[in-house]
């Protein structure tokens, strides 16, 4: 094993490698319901009226 062929990745080259990599849970996830969009304005607009009232 001492004289491993150059074409051969190490476990731990294999396992650091981003295509190897599990995937996230929700990292590329762009969409979004109407019901979280409602909130989000809704927040937002109270979080202007708040900021003009001062």
């Amino acid at each position: 094993m001492a004289n491993r062929n150059q074409s051969q990745s190490s476990k731990a080259e294999v396992q650091s490698t981003e295509l190897n990599k599990l995937p996230v849970p929700g990292q590329n996830d762009t969409e979004f319901s109407a019901e979280e969009a409602a909130e989000a304005f809704q927040n937002n607009e109270s979080a202007n009226n708040q900021s003009n009232q001062v």
